[in-house]
């Protein structure tokens, strides 16, 4: 037995965030010495100081009652001063240096990119495994809330992510793809990763990114793929930081899918419908086979109501790894959902609580159960008992998920949604038709070549009046001819537009949703999470 070997879990994960981060400690200058002029704001703190006190405050709480329930080993002590100095808010930023910073990640992010593709998933986690390991098991240093599914992740990632920080935990929030910026994929305390840190986490992992690459190719295997590097400097930026939990959604699948390296305190499945079928399966019960593969012995499984040939699938992953199972429909429900002005009220039901008056800014019934399965995975992250009522409140209040019907401009009505899958289409028809009153909606429509494409456009054809076909900035784009010709079988001739260049394609759209100057006209921008991101950007939400 090795020495490694012989220590215990805890051992290892103290072992890890001290590795992470001593690498830190002299980056940031000494103390004054004693004996000097004490400054006025230490005798009587302003403020600013106050507030930034009580946070603190609150974080030290919460990691208490994280150590209570054996969660969590506590933040490193020795890293707390250098922790509150990284999120002091009165620190400025230099724009010189903060502008190097941003053109450093873009040479990173182009250079990742050279490798396979994020969608191009081998069947190992050997490679993952291996740099993290060299790197001290970093994504052991921290509980982690594990989420997968095909539609639904990234928001219910959000609404977890908000909780959490409500209770006072410091987060990591690992999702994909990204709407405007790299650095959405790593978020430190729901925001994305600073370019100074994505410079210093690549820095930190590049050169055992490097060394298993060598390994790999001499043994006659690829290299690690754009999206198995990102899942490493995930996991090394969350221990840098350090964070207190982990939310991490998989990117595609769930059992050889990268993310898998780290055990889920808690797993949550949402919605699993047909996508992605040339990696996961052509049936449903293969694919939902892939996606439990993320379950781990004895921890808390929360689950959408699945179909029914996926419900057995996921009773059964649950039954046998000894793992407690909660499933929407049956041990939690949405019990009443009103609409409300720039969202909807909510009455939920968790295995712990019932909480009513809670207001969610995010449009449609998929949205309201998306926040049920959050709620009650925290309560079980905490040890299953109920949240405060306050909580819950304040959390889901403030969630926004930005790309997902999201009002991006008025005059004209500028909606974007990131629906890009048959499933994804009929609730974002469901959501349009109840929170928008619109007589006129033109869709401006960009698909990915190994997407349904028949599926998703016969779902956007009864809620659009016209459709502009036109092309994601990515090589795994559909050909817009292509698209453009199923797309007059399906709409008609009269109802198809077609244009290359998608700032051409939303001012097209926006012509012809005031076509005629009736009020109820809207452009909607769907079919892709690139395309969405590059409408926003285009349309400055971005």
């Amino acid at each position: 037995m090795t020495d490694r070997d012989d220590q215990r879990p805890e051992d290892r994960t103290d072992r890890a965030r001290r590795e992470m981060l001593s690498r830190r400690t002299d980056e940031h200058a000494a103390p004054p010495a004693s004996g000097g002029p004490t400054p006025a704001s230490a005798e009587t703190p302003d403020s600013a100081e106050l507030e930034a006190r009580e946070v603190q405050a609150e974080h030290d709480r919460a990691a208490q009652e994280l150590v209570a329930s054996g969660l969590f080993s506590g933040p490193d002590p020795t890293v707390i001063d250098d922790v509150r100095a990284s999120s002091d808010p009165t620190v400025v930023v230099d724009p010189v240096a903060r502008a190097q910073a941003e053109t450093e990640v873009h040479r990173i992010y182009t250079e990742i990119l050279t490798r396979a593709p994020e969608h191009d998933v081998q069947p190992s986690l050997d490679r993952v495994r291996e740099v993290l390991d060299l790197l001290g098991e970093p994504q052991r240093a921290y509980p982690v809330i594990h989420i997968a599914g095909t539609n639904g992740k990234t928001s219910t990632a959000r609404v977890v992510e908000r909780l959490l920080r409500e209770r006072g935990l410091r987060t990591g929030r690992f999702t994909s793809p990204h709407l405007s910026t790299v650095r959405e994929r790593i978020a430190l305390d729901g925001e994305p990763i600073s370019p100074e840190a994505f410079v210093r986490t690549w820095e930190d992992v590049a050169p055992y990114v490097e060394m298993v690459d060598e390994r790999s190719r001499a043994a006659g295997g690829p290299r690690l793929s754009f999206f198995e590097v990102f899942v490493v400097m995930g996991y090394a930026a969350f221990a840098d930081a350090p964070v207190d939990v982990a939310v991490v959604e998989t990117g595609m699948g769930g059992r050889w899918d990268a993310t898998n390296v780290a055990d889920g305190t808690v797993e949550i499945l949402t919605s699993i419908s047909r996508d992605h079928e040339q990696w996961l399966g052509d049936t449903l019960e293969a694919i939902a086979g892939e996606k439990v593969g993320i379950l781990t012995p004895g921890s808390t499984v929360v689950s959408a109501e699945q179909h029914d040939e996926v419900t057995p699938v996921v009773r059964d992953a649950a039954h046998a790894l000894g793992a407690r199972l909660v499933v929407d429909g049956q041990d939690m429900e949405v019990v009443d959902r009103q609409l409300a002005v720039g969202g909807q009220m909510l009455v939920l039901r968790t295995p712990a609580a019932t909480y009513t008056d809670v207001f969610l800014p995010l449009h449609g019934a998929h949205q309201a159960r998306n926040a049920l399965l959050a709620v009650a995975a925290v309560e079980a992250f905490f040890g299953g008992g109920s949240l405060s009522g306050e909580v819950v409140e304040h959390a889901l209040a403030s969630v926004d998920s930005p790309g997902r019907l999201e009002l991006v401009r008025t005059s004209p009505t500028v909606l974007v949604d990131a629906a890009h899958n048959p499933a994804g289409v009929e609730v974002l028809r469901e959501a349009l038709e109840e929170s928008f009153d619109l007589r006129r909606v033109v869709g401006v429509v960009g698909l990915m070549a190994d997407k349904d494409a028949e599926g998703i456009l016969s779902g956007l054809e009864p809620m659009l009046t016209e459709i502009v076909i036109t092309r994601a900035a990515t090589d795994r784009a559909h050909d817009v001819e292509d698209l453009a010709e199923l797309a007059r079988d399906i709409f008609d001739e009269d109802r198809v537009h077609v244009t290359e260049r998608i700032d051409e394609a939303i001012d097209l759209a926006a012509a012809r949703a005031e076509y005629g100057g009736e009020p109820g006209g809207a452009v909607l921008v769907t079919g892709s999470v690139v395309l969405v991101g590059e409408a926003r950007l285009l349309l400055r939400r971005g």
